[in-house]
């Protein structure tokens, strides 16, 4: 699969004769909503995990030189946390653009902290799309984040903005903290 999604995304109507729709976020959504929306609720999904394992060629990297970014990879036991938006479909065009690096919408059950839940959706780069990097050690996707920028800026900015979202939230990720402090340790060398 292409790693532009638009297309596909825009054809996937569930929500769209909603009146509003909530989002998850579970990477650069939870520290940057360039977007409006209704309201902004923390959040989490179960049955999956984060990862730095999709490429970033047009936002935290280049083509000739991919970035890291996050995506989820399914895990059963798990739950991810994050940041959920109410907004209105009529976001979903600047969303599918803003995702189009190899991002589908999928439906999923999003649970509040406050244990209500509700359906809605969250973008996923599953191991089928064209940027898709897959698995590496924590130390390797550090080295590569260390040295990748795009359009958007530095691929370490993505990675210490996440991290420190994730505190904000009281939700400690270990595979984010542990490639952050790699990434530390590479900055201390410089």
């Amino acid at each position: 699969m292409s790693h532009n999604t638009i297309a596909i995304n825009q054809r996937m109507g569930r929500f769209d004769n909603h009146a509003s729709v909530w989002l998850f976020g579970y990477g650069s959504l939870i520290f940057k909503a360039d977007f409006p929306y209704i309201e902004r609720r923390p959040a989490s999904i179960t049955g999956w995990t984060r990862r730095f394992w999709q490429g970033s060629h047009d936002h935290r990297g280049t083509e000739t030189a991919p970035g890291r970014v996050v995506t989820l990879v399914p895990d059963p036991d798990a739950t991810c946390h994050g940041m959920a938006y109410l907004v209105t479909p009529e976001e979903f065009a600047h969303l599918d653009y803003r995702e189009k690096n190899g991002y589908l919408r999928l439906a999923t059950d999003i649970r509040f902290e406050d244990g209500s839940a509700t359906e809605g959706l969250v973008y996923i780069a599953t191991h089928e799309n064209a940027a898709y990097l897959g698995p590496a050690s924590e130390r390797d996707i550090a080295l590569q984040i260390a040295t990748a920028r795009g359009p958007s800026g530095p691929n370490s900015e993505y990675l210490l903005e996440l991290a420190k979202a994730l505190r904000a939230l009281g939700k400690p990720d270990p595979h984010v903290f542990e490639i952050e402090r790699h990434l530390e340790e590479f900055q201390r060398r410089v």
